[in-house]
């Protein structure tokens, strides 16, 4: 067999982008937003499972819509979305992703029925028959995924997120706290397969106290300059993100302060740069990230990512998350 290599180019790129936040986090807006943006002046597609809801938005935006009903098998979801990439829609929004888990007919409630179906209510058995009613849910997860890889239309994924909690043992007794984890923020986590998160390009968690505020889950170096700690997600967001996957040049947003000049329907000015990275000598974040590298605990990490600027946090995050696997892992 021969093997071809080719130059590799950046060049239609389809994009996956997670937005997970529970009620009043804005997660539906800044998907519209985001997702007009991408859009680029042609009407997007949003899949809704959230009995109609999305329809809410639709004399702030111009949209198709497609109501997605129970059973929510991945099997389904895999389906629409395909549907609507085969019908040429640039972007396509799925308002909910967590109901494909957690929803009616979804992966949990398959799991639970093939439970049912091996052992029945013979307690014993159904606590040695877990994994294997896992099996099939888990296969058709995976394959909806695979479909998910492959479509040509940029795709923006919203998930529900639910506070949790957690008792750890501290100085020999048990305290209750906010859930700590890769993908969560103050005790909210996604309400998804763990890994979800992860196989999108970039995702966010947003919270209600700061709704449409990004606080990245995965974001890499390079899409970095599209999404402000501090801003809303919105159309800007999705217009960069476009044209990065098209190939095209990218700019960065400037403060109002910085560029002395707001464009009509926006509150910051846009500078035009070459997005680079910083030399390390020129980098603030820089010594945050190595005090996070050197802590020799979970607890420390933590204390010393709350210690950091609210401006540097961005850039400090994926140190910060890579340094939890690795007590994670430990």
């Amino acid at each position: 067999m021969s093997y071809t290599f080719r130059r590799a180019v950046r060049e239609s790129v389809p994009l996956i982008i997670g937005l997970s936040g529970g009620t009043g986090s804005g997660k539906t807006f800044s998907a519209m937003r985001m997702a007009k943006g991408m859009a680029q002046g042609k009407p997007f597609c949003v899949i809704d499972t959230e009995n109609g809801r999305a329809s809410h938005y639709a004399d702030q935006f111009t949209f198709d819509v497609l109501d997605l009903r129970a059973p929510f098998t991945p099997d389904a979801y895999a389906q629409a979305i395909a549907a609507a990439d085969q019908a040429g829609y640039p972007v396509v929004v799925v308002d909910s992703m967590s109901h494909v888990w957690a929803g009616d007919g979804g992966v949990l409630d398959w799991q639970e029925n093939e439970l049912d179906r091996m052992a029945k209510d013979d307690y014993q058995r159904r606590e040695a028959c877990k994994m294997a009613a896992w099996i099939k849910p888990k296969m058709a997860h995976k394959h909806m995924m695979q479909t998910l890889l492959q479509v040509k239309a940029h795709l923006i994924l919203c998930f529900r997120a639910e506070e949790k909690i957690e008792m750890v043992k501290v100085g020999g007794k048990l305290e209750v706290r906010k859930k700590e984890s890769l993908v969560g923020k103050d005790g909210w986590v996604p309400i998804c397969e763990k890994n979800v998160p992860f196989e999108a390009t970039c995702s966010f968690l947003l919270l209600a106290s700061n709704p449409g505020i990004p606080h990245p889950i995965k974001l890499q170096e390079q899409h970095k300059p599209f999404f402000s700690p501090t801003n809303a997600i919105d159309e800007y967001a999705g217009e960069q993100l476009a044209k990065w996957a098209q190939g095209g040049e990218v700019r960065q947003e400037a403060s109002q302060e910085d560029a002395g000049v707001t464009p009509p329907g926006r509150t910051v000015a846009i500078a035009t740069i070459t997005v680079a990275p910083l030399p390390i000598s020129d980098d603030p974040s820089l010594p945050y990230k190595t005090t996070i590298r050197q802590a020799h605990s979970l607890k420390e990490v933590n204390e010393r990512f709350k210690a950091v600027p609210e401006e540097l946090k961005q850039d400090v995050w994926p140190v910060y998350n890579e340094t939890l696997r690795r007590f994670s892992k430990a």
